[in-house]
């Protein structure tokens, strides 16, 4: 988060060591030098780096402690650093407001410790997720709750101004019907060093609040996630090298970050708990899939991971609108189409074996207003599939589990809002 530095001055981890860094495009990293504006750490171990990798630890523990806070004691015994550097890395935690009091609790042998919490209003992010047919924007705050949401008719296909368009109103919305703690620019007590860049082609574009770190954007692939970069999305061949996140920072004067939708829903679930290793399928108006390796999202060097719904599973097969024949979503989409949900399901059930077999994965998760409209046909079709699989494998292994993704219909919008939430918490995969 700009503006927020550890100030650990020379104490440093007795257990961590590495940096918080980011992934490309506008970027909040918690710590470093303490003056203005968004920046990546700079790479290597260095001492900005570590300070904003200690930074990130604490206020991630924050964040899990919830309403109920941790002491100090607990924050340096669970991130390994020294009680001195706890004490620097909260004290300007709480003069940047991002920290609090949560009250005292009793300890053994001494006097009851203060307690401190994360500061939910301290900051705020914009997840939209721009789909082929819908768009659906959120507002949430550093814990990730969602505080407002916007829904609205979209067609991909219509043009970059018309989509541009819908995302500004969007924006403006959600920053209207924020809660007061939102949007209050002489309190003080909030961060209040965001810079943001100048909007001169839109000087009439929302007011945004002090508190908003930026707007992530999450949209159908391919696309390039560090440079913001679209490449020819799968049936809107036109976006081909369009720089969504440049035009959009430009209308909206805020840091944006674009990535996949799938890898959006992927980030989304494993802040929000799922471990290991897991791939979420989203099915809708297209199929793709987010890929969660040893607990990161794993994109690939050129953000190609993923692209689950153009593996070739039927030679000479049904063209697909990607350019080859024979796709598990040409394939799984037709079934749809025609009412056979069994046949989509046992489709998406062998792109789903396949992924077990080539990654390993610990689980399968399902998403998506497709799946969401006929859950048990879904889960239990796949779950066919691989369990099939575990059978013709043999030594007792049991099958992969197969159930829905949290989250619903907003996982994809609410990711999109981490895209900007967790590189302050420590992830490097935001």
């Amino acid at each position: 988060m700009p503006g927020v530095s550890s100030g650990s001055g020379g104490t440093g981890p007795r257990g961590a060591s590495g940096g918080a860094g980011s992934a490309g495009g506008p970027r909040s990293v918690p710590g470093g030098s303490g003056s203005a504006g968004l920046r990546s750490a700079p790479g290597g171990a260095n001492l900005l780096a570590l300070r904003s990798h200690n930074a990130a630890l604490v206020l991630d523990l924050l964040r899990t402690a919830g309403g109920e806070g941790i002491s100090r004691l607990e924050l340096a015994e669970r991130t390994g650093l020294t009680p001195q550097a706890v004490s620097k890395i909260t004290a300007r935690l709480r003069e940047d407001g991002l920290a609090a009091e949560a009250g005292r609790r009793a300890s053994t042998g001494g006097k009851p410790r203060t307690v401190l919490r994360l500061v939910p209003e301290a900051g705020h992010a914009l997840g939209v997720h721009l789909d082929r047919d819908e768009l659906r924007a959120v507002l949430v705050d550093l814990t990730g709750a969602v505080l407002a949401e916007h829904r609205a008719p979209l067609d991909l296909g219509a043009g970059a101004e018309t989509v541009l368009d819908g995302v500004v109103r969007a924006a403006a919305e959600l920053v209207a019907r924020a809660p007061a703690g939102a949007s209050a620019p002489g309190d003080r007590s909030r961060p209040q060093r965001l810079e943001r860049p100048e909007r001169p082609e839109h000087p009439g574009g929302p007011a945004l609040p002090p508190t908003l770190l930026g707007l992530g954007v999450a949209l159908p692939g391919p696309l390039d996630h560090v440079r913001g970069v679209l490449h020819r999305v799968t049936g809107f061949p036109e976006w081909d090298g369009f720089p969504l996140r440049d035009a959009l920072a430009r209308r909206l004067g805020a840091p944006v970050v674009v990535d996949k939708d799938t890898n959006a829903a992927a980030l989304a679930l494993a802040v929000g708990g799922e471990g290991g290793s897991f791939a979420y399928l989203h099915l809708a108006t297209g199929l793709g899939a987010g890929l969660v390796i040893g607990g990161s999202v794993h994109r690939g060097p050129r953000t190609g991971a993923g692209e689950f719904g153009h593996q070739v599973v039927q030679l000479d097969g049904p063209p697909c609108t990607c350019g080859a024949r024979g796709c598990v979503e040409a394939l799984c989409l037709a079934a749809v189409a025609r009412g056979d949900l069994a046949e989509a399901a046992r489709v998406l059930g062998t792109g789903a074996a396949n992924l077990a077999g080539l990654l390993d994965i610990d689980l399968v998760l399902l998403g998506g207003r497709t799946v969401a409209a006929a859950p048990g046909a879904f889960t239990e079709g796949v779950g066919a599939v691989l369990d099939a699989r575990a059978r013709r494998a043999g030594g007792g292994e049991a099958a992969v589990p197969v159930r829905l993704a949290p989250g619903g219909a907003r996982v994809v919008a609410e990711g999109a809002a981490q895209l900007l939430l967790a590189p302050l918490f420590g992830r490097d995969d935001g």
